[in-house]
């Protein structure tokens, strides 16, 4: 496997220079973030941002002629006691306060939703039971807008879960005040012809931490952008991934970690396998350490495994540093086929060779899972995988 440079840091060197100024063109977008559409040129598939997505199979998300209908998806939300839930029009201004659209399809379905969703915990709330947003598409087109919110010091779980046939463009923003603690668990199991385009957007409060799981099994085309900016220093964030690609499929994850004020950490993991023709994974992982994030401690890393031959994964780090003065900062990114030593040693033990290659995958995913800490999603995720597995290595 080719492995990325790790890079830790006390002082800014010529070699971090370099890395910094090669970074530029793939962590500054070619167009200025912006609410308005209009902003935002049709992408050709030319642009830095574009040059993996196949956008022919967008269904003119892109573009502006994919109209909403009113079968599109259905949302129900279940909230522990003393969260509120409301449906808010256009105007609140609890909308968009994480982050501004970065491309084209993202300000589409900030221009095009009608309706936007926000849960609020109130300050100082511990949950002990998940929120849960079950998404279910119904065959039509969506623009979506979700709102999580936490107030100081409270902590939660949410999980989405998005299922069934649509076509999706949805931007989701959580707003962690300080010190609060939440986790998100964004499970897409589409049908196999659903579209799903998203930024999900997290700004994290002083002393907050935020920590997310995005997991991607189904859907024609799935394309995530989670962004991570800080309010305030202290502030942590965990973004973790899960994804399993098969023949035919286009999931895309582009990540950015910006690190804009002092004395904040990031850590990045996301694991992939692919299996059949035409299955192409994308992970784009992009951290920005600003000159005023003095003391910034990051690291990022995507792992690849690839079952079968015909699959195909892009995946670029990307790290720009305009300050010496951080704790450490690395990336590392790897892709290749089983470990002929990994299975050796099962084989070695009387394990016989299709059993050894599914054990091999469990615990190349299981490392994850496990950090989840929701006991029902931790179960479904490792039935899926096991699922998958019956086809690729059976």
């Amino acid at each position: 496997m080719a492995e990325a440079q790790n890079i830790p840091v006390g002082s800014t060197t010529a070699g971090q220079i370099a890395v910094a100024a090669e970074s530029t063109v793939a962590t500054r977008m070619s167009a200025p973030a912006s609410f308005d559409v209009a902003e935002f040129p049709v992408p050709h598939g030319r642009e830095e941002e574009w040059r993996f997505t196949p956008l022919e199979r967008l269904r003119g998300l892109h573009d502006g002629t994919a109209v909403a209908t009113g079968d599109g998806v259905k949302v129900d939300i279940d909230a522990p006691e003393g969260v509120v839930v409301e449906t808010v029009g256009r105007e609140d201004a609890r909308i968009g306060r994480a982050g501004t659209p970065v491309d084209r399809v993202a300000a589409q379905a900030y221009s095009a939703f009608e309706k936007a969703g926000v849960i609020t915990v109130p300050k100082e709330t511990v949950l002990t039971e998940p929120i849960r947003i079950v998404v279910h598409g119904e065959g039509g087109t969506a623009y979506a807008h979700q709102v999580v919110e936490l107030g100081a010091f409270a902590e939660a779980v949410v999980v989405i879960d998005h299922s069934g046939d649509a076509v999706l463009a949805a931007n989701v923003d959580y707003v962690l005040g300080d010190g609060a603690k939440l986790t998100v668990v964004s499970v897409q199991d589409w049908d196999d012809k659903a579209v799903h385009v998203g930024q999900h957007n997290a700004l994290v409060g002083r002393d907050a931490t935020f920590k997310s799981f995005v997991v991607t099994f189904g859907g024609d085309l799935v394309r995530l952008h989670p962004r991570v900016a800080y309010a305030g220093p202290g502030g942590e964030a965990e973004l973790f991934g899960l994804y399993f690609t098969d023949a035919g499929q286009h999931q895309e994850h582009r990540l950015l970690v910006d690190h804009n004020v002092p004395h904040c950490k990031s850590n990045v993991v996301y694991k992939g396998a692919l299996q059949g023709d035409d299955a192409h994974a994308v992970w784009i992982g992009d951290v920005l350490i600003e000159a005023a994030a003095e003391g910034t401690d990051t690291y990022e890393m995507n792992r690849n495994l690839v079952l079968t031959d015909g699959a195909r994964v892009d995946s670029v780090p990307n790290l720009e540093i305009e300050t010496g003065e951080i704790v450490g900062a690395g990336h590392a990114s790897a892709t290749g086929r089983f470990d002929d030593e990994q299975l050796f040693y099962l084989m070695a033990r009387g394990i016989p060779e299709i059993d050894a290659r599914r054990l091999v995958v469990r615990g190349f995913f299981a490392e994850l899972v496990q950090q989840i800490g929701v006991a029902d999603i931790e179960e479904r995720l490792l039935a899926k995988i096991e699922e998958e597995l019956e086809a690729s290595v059976a």
